[in-house]
């Protein structure tokens, strides 16, 4: 006769029992990042929210350096040689926090750090990366322009060769909607050559470079948000990432930060997911607590199986990115399946806080507007449809 074990309790906080697919570094991982975002975001990004600023981001930033939040995913030059899981799970503990907070930290490694460490010669990478690992060095990635978002093929920006081949880079143009720009003390820009989009390394201090914040957003607002301008921005020849040309180079990049999206986003829906559980178990209507009703409950269930499968197919790329196996189409998969069903959890919060759903006193509203940003942001909807639209017919509907 079978001998069964005696089954674990249930834990309403695990529904799933994911934590059994966690050693004990990443667990250990995890909970620093939540207990640094619990202490120093937490209580403070109702009022930055409402503010829309982001004060002392620089001591920030060196914080998130000092627990080895920063590039963690790269190896050398400081960084922490994180696995791919272990990222994920720092972005999702960032993003419960604040959808701003994980986006500082993804456009510091998964962008600006990244493209360096990934392109860039190892003179580059020893100025730069250590740097920008700490924190003291802040990062940002301009890439999109004001007429050109997701078609980067098309982007102005140009850099020309003045003085022949081995002479100084030129660059000319405008990028939009970038984050850290502002504050940032390097920038990885992409540029139109004669021969083909690359990558530059600008000092922000640069004569020729400005970075004027964008204000009056009512997503991400704690979070700085930029345009760059270039006015005959003059770089030495070495300025260039040298070791790729065309879109590979920034899309790559940005698949490394549309992985981070996929974990960040169930972030925000879990905040939203356990503000909905304890408001509803508190909450009288009718004489008992509306978690005790029908279509409370159902809406519960349902929040609770697309959020917990999201953490689960953001755990199985993250098992392929460490093998070496993931695929940008599987990335297009998460970021637009988690992105999608985070903001429909957000939303469905809402309606059981009732009014009080639209306070700032709660984090719904806040996680559901920030999602909006995050939902266009590294690949729209559209874009991400026809990339697995491609991948599954095999026909291109790009064109």
């Amino acid at each position: 006769m079978a001998v069964h074990a005696k089954l674990p309790p249930f834990d309403p906080a695990d529904p799933l029992g994911l934590d059994d697919l966690l050693d004990a570094e990443d667990l250990a991982i995890r909970d620093t990042v939540r207990a640094w975002a619990a202490d120093r975001v937490v209580p403070y990004v109702a009022e930055w929210f409402e503010e829309g600023a982001l004060p002392d981001i620089r001591g920030l930033a060196r914080e998130l350096g000092g627990i080895g939040a920063l590039g963690m995913s790269l190896t050398g030059y400081g960084c922490a040689g994180a696995s791919a899981v272990q990222y994920g799970l720092a972005c999702l503990e960032l993003e419960a926090a604040d959808s701003g907070i994980r986006s500082l930290v993804s456009v510091q490694g998964s962008l600006a750090m990244y493209a360096i460490h990934a392109f860039g010669s190892e003179e580059q990478k020893r100025h730069w990366l250590p740097g920008m690992a700490s924190g003291e060095v802040i990062g940002c990635f301009g890439l999109t322009e004001p007429d050109h978002g997701s078609d980067p093929a098309g982007m102005r920006t140009y850099a020309k060769r003045d003085g022949g081949s081995g002479g100084d880079w030129v660059l000319n143009g405008r990028k939009m909607w970038i984050t850290n720009g502002s504050v940032a003390g390097v920038a990885v820009v992409w540029a139109q050559t004669d021969d083909g989009i690359r990558g530059f390394v600008v000092p922000t201090d640069t004569p020729g470079f400005s970075a004027p914040e964008i204000k009056h957003k009512w997503s991400l607002r704690a979070s700085v948000t930029s345009e760059l301008v270039l006015d005959d921005v003059r770089l030495p020849a070495d300025a260039v990432l040298p070791e790729v040309t065309g879109l590979r180079g920034p899309l790559s990049c940005l698949s490394h930060a549309r992985y981070g999206i996929v974990w960040g986003a169930m972030g925000a829906a879990r905040s939203c997911f356990e503000t909905a559980v304890d408001y509803a178990r508190t909450r009288e209507q009718f004489g008992r607590p509306i978690g005790g009703f029908q279509l409370t409950q159902a809406k519960l269930a349902d929040m609770a199986v697309e959020l917990y499968k999201g953490i689960l197919l953001a755990h199985h790329l993250g098992r392929r990115m460490d093998a070496g196996r993931l695929r940008p189409e599987q990335v297009s998969f998460g970021k637009l399946n988690n992105v999608r069903e985070a903001i429909d959890i957000c939303r469905t919060a809402r309606t059981i806080l009732g009014a009080n759903g639209i306070s700032l006193e709660y984090p719904v509203m806040r996680h559901a507007t920030n999602l909006e940003s995050v939902l266009t942001y590294e690949g729209t909807v559209e874009m991400h449809q026809l990339v697995l639209g491609k991948a599954l017919t095999g026909l291109d509907a790009f064109r």
